[in-house]
């Protein structure tokens, strides 16, 4: 690394400005071994409240003889020092001299974790994440919720979910802050309800208390808080009372998204007097005077605003957060920007890693929708990015397969121009991985394609978590043939035996390529099992081959959820898992 000049070095985030000078600043010596270790024992003279810098800005002066680090204010000066720490590790004899001038395109960039469906992380899990977050330069985190808090008098609802505390959440919080981070609640308080609804103590509270029927014909159970039940306010405001006190922050997020069954049930007579949209904004209204008396502002998701009420964009409360997700690419970010600008209404965007439903990632969704909620974002005053890593149908990804998303959506938040694509794959392996052999990054940034060889014109990345969901009565589109699973086999048994090559610098090296390992293993098993079902070959014999892989499978779950998240839910994310063992194991 001596050779390069310090333009060269990489970076996560890639600075927004770099000027190169020639010479080194040698560290000093410490003994410890590993660059991330010295890093914090580079001496660097600091002047955290220098006049003339933007929020969070900071300048980094580095000559032969000293580094000197000035910023306006003290997150500025805690990110000079990440950089620093980066370019410690990526150059431990001689940091090469020059200067950098760096500050964010957005103020809050953040990660919001699924605590939910169906993982609630262990502590030693929410530390390391949110340590190697806030080197990234995210300032904001949230753990999304629905039952997974330990309310005193809701035992009903979280008894096997494994909650977290008051007491944890506030370790959490402090720990955080020390690193510019704002932890900030999620707690979901209109749809989304149904761990709560389905128990009889709670039922009552439910708009269909005897579930309803979705488009596709199929029944779901009760989701959705009836809101003309005085009732269901009262608990909303008992779960805040006790919720908020362990928070420092003061913005709460509320949820309210997808209200699927809203107006079928028991507020029907209320829609048809006055409609969905104001029943649903009259609901978030008295949220909105909970939220107040706390001390705080709300954030709503906006799905329910684009999906029922884009013409009515005068509802909404101008002193609320709207918080508009979408998860490819394509999204309309630009034109859902422009039309909240136009109106008045503040808003957030939120991408998403979006590995969920995917085994092994999507680059192309995880990166591109960070990319274009960033642009948007930029261009029409987003206040802040919400990157959302969820745990739909039993959270099978494991933790590292969202590493890649939560690097790119915080490389983008933070300079959007000077991040491309290749910036951030370069940045993988000395910041993400830590690996000295340069081999995970690429590898796992290629196992994240595998979805493009699942099928021909590929238009799905969950295409293999669908053929293990549906196990043997997979449908197949036409576009999934027996070539292409076995293209998309042969992809993925590639990328794994690249991994091998690996020498990771991290505590948890050896579970990431397990985790990796796991994932890779169902995915592969996805592969030969859809080619069963494609050549109709799905009897005793056929599904016995599949038994010895649906064993590891279920072993290898259990083995990676409980390294790094709590007993609860690992039942209800191997349900399928094991439903589709029995099935091997038995005659077709």
């Amino acid at each position: 690394m001596r050779a390069q000049t310090l333009d060269r070095l990489p970076l996560l985030p890639r600075p927004r400005l770099v000027r190169s000078a020639d010479g080194w600043f040698r560290p000093p010596a410490t003994g410890r071994g590993a660059a991330e270790d010295r890093a914090g024992d580079v001496p660097c003279d600091v002047h955290a409240d220098a006049p003339g810098f933007a929020a969070q800005g900071y300048r980094l002066t580095i000559t032969p003889e000293r580094i000197g680090l000035e910023a306006g204010d003290k997150a500025g000066a805690f990110y000079g020092r990440m950089t620093l720490r980066q370019l410690a590790r990526v150059a431990p004899d001689g940091i090469p001299c020059g200067v950098i001038e760096d500050r964010p395109d957005i103020p809050v960039r953040g990660v919001m974790l699924d605590i939910s469906r169906d993982k609630v992380p262990t502590m030693d899990t929410l530390f390391m994440l949110a340590g190697m977050l806030s080197e990234w330069k995210v300032n904001h985190l949230q753990l999304y919720m629905e039952h997974t808090f330990a309310y005193s008098n809701h035992r009903d609802a979280w008894a096997e979910a494994s909650p977290l505390t008051a007491a944890e959440v506030r370790a959490l919080d402090a720990y955080c802050r020390e690193r510019c981070i704002e932890l900030a609640p999620n707690q979901n308080s209109f749809g989304h309800f149904e761990r709560w609804l389905k128990h009889p103590r709670y039922r009552p509270l439910a708009e269909c208390p005897d579930g309803f029927q979705r488009p596709d014909g199929s029944w779901r159970a009760p989701t959705t808080l009836d809101p003309t039940n005085p009732d269901s306010i009262a608990l909303i405001a008992e779960l805040y009372a006790e919720l908020l006190s362990n928070f420092t922050s003061r913005r709460l997020h509320i949820g309210c998204d997808e209200t699927w069954e809203l107006g079928k049930g028991r507020s029907r007579p209320a829609v048809e007097a006055l409609g969905l949209a104001r029943v649903y904004f009259d609901f978030l209204a008295k949220i909105k005077e909970l939220v107040a008396a706390h001390g705080r502002t709300g954030l709503y998701w906006g799905d329910m605003v684009w999906n029922h009420f884009a013409d009515k964009l005068d509802l909404p409360d101008r002193e609320m957060l709207h918080v508009d997700w979408g998860y490819y690419r394509r999204y309309p970010y630009r034109e859902h920007g422009a039309r909240l600008a136009g109106s008045g209404i503040p808003f957030w965007f939120a991408p998403g890693t979006s590995t969920w439903c995917t085994l092994t990632g999507c680059n192309e969704a995880g990166i591109g929708s960070n990319r274009s909620a960033a642009q948007a974002g930029l261009e029409w005053g987003a206040g802040g990015i919400l990157n959302t890593d969820w745990g739909d149908f039993g959270h099978w990804q494991t933790l590292p397969v969202s590493f890649i998303g939560f690097a790119a959506g915080a490389a983008v938040a933070w300079n959007e121009g000077g991040n491309p694509d290749e910036a951030i794959r370069a940045a993988l392996d000395p910041h993400v991985f830590r690996d000295a052999a340069g081999a995970m990054g690429a590898a796992a940034y290629d196992l994240a394609d595998t979805w493009m060889r699942v099928s021909e014109n590929a238009t799905a990345a969950s295409r293999l978590h669908e053929i293990l969901q549906q196990g043997f009565a997979f449908a197949a589109p036409a576009n999934v043939t027996p070539g292409t699973l076995s293209a998309a086999e042969a992809h993925i048994e590639a990328a794994i035996a690249r991994m091998r090559d690996a020498r990771m610098e991290r505590p948890d090296a050896d579970l990431i390529r397990e985790e990796f390992a796991h994932n890779a293993r169902m995915a592969a098993t996805a592969c030969r099992l859809g080619r069963l079902v494609l050549a109709k070959d799905t009897g005793a014999a056929a599904r016995a081959r599949l038994a010895p892989d649906f064993e590891a499978i279920v072993a290898g779950h259990r083995r990676v959820w409980l390294a790094r998240n709590r007993p609860g839910g690992l039942a209800d994310s191997l349900r399928v898992l094991e439903t589709r063992l029995a099935e091997c194991r038995t005659p077709g």
